[in-house]
């Protein structure tokens, strides 16, 4: 396996390199909600709305649908509709959202963990519950975005399904893949997908900086490898700017991915 592409501009962080790559999930969208769940996230749905997706809709993180698109923390100074729970739950039922959640847990198949650690009926950790995760993965494109990867994230087997992965959702039939879709996974190490013909992850990037071997041992499962792996995209001076002066002056990225 060797590495491609170039090691990109000196001042690009590593933080600059996951908003790319978060940004990159919704390119060319249309009119679709997104929903990013994490700082890192919120800045790639800001920066892909003021570059290439520009339909992409945004809310204020409440029930507001943003005109504008605001620094990540600040509130818009022109809204353009009101959004409360029962229609984003339609989005989501219709699919017309993306959106990109966490995961303390994340199988070989894409099956996410946000519930509990340890045997259910006994668990070690409470943790979010299942929340909207089957009607998301079920219903509408769910990325995931994970800001330190690692063996305790990246397990064998979760230890309880609360997004659904390709293997659970193939084992339900066709009213579960019909419109089942994982576009990817970003972490703070590189970018994955689930573009194999048995549907496990596969490393489709690597931010530069990272190796291979920093990425296999972080993940407590064999990842699929293609026999080349490029560099996740630099950053264009534009989008810089945007990131830094525009979307998140106050360096919020810097925190989530600490240099």
């Amino acid at each position: 396996m060797s590495a491609t592409g170039t090691t990109g501009l000196p001042a690009v962080s590593r933080a600059e390199y996951c908003v790319v790559a978060c940004a990159e999930a919704w390119r060319d969208a249309g009119e679709v909600l997104a929903s990013p769940m994490g700082t890192v996230p919120a800045i790639g749905a800001r920066l892909a709305k003021l570059t290439f997706s520009p339909d992409l809709l945004l809310t204020d993180g409440e029930a507001l649908l943003m005109a504008d698109t605001p620094a990540v923390g600040e509130r818009p100074n022109s809204v353009e509709g009101w959004l409360p729970f029962r229609r984003h739950l339609t989005l989501t039922a219709t699919g017309r959202r993306h959106v990109m959640m966490g995961a303390a847990q994340l199988d070989r198949h894409g099956n996410q963990n946000i519930s509990c650690v340890g045997d259910w009926s006994r668990p070690t950790r409470q943790l979010l519950g299942v929340r909207g995760a089957p009607v998301n993965t079920l219903n509408n494109p769910t990325s995931y975005w994970v800001p330190k990867h690692s063996t305790r994230v990246f397990v064998e087997h979760v230890d309880m399904v609360s997004g659904v992965g390709h293997d659970r959702a193939a084992a339900a039939g066709p009213s579960a893949t019909r419109y089942h879709r994982l576009p990817g996974v970003i972490t703070n190490l590189g970018v994955f997908d689930f573009e194999t013909p048995d549907r496990v992850m596969r490393l489709r990037s690597l931010h530069p900086g990272v190796s291979f071997e920093q990425v296999t041992a972080a993940t407590g499962f064999g990842l699929s490898v293609p026999d080349e792996v490029p560099f996740t995209r630099e950053p264009t001076e534009a989008e810089l700017r945007l990131i830094r002066e525009v979307i998140d002056p106050k360096g919020l990225r810097e925190r989530e991915v600490p240099a």
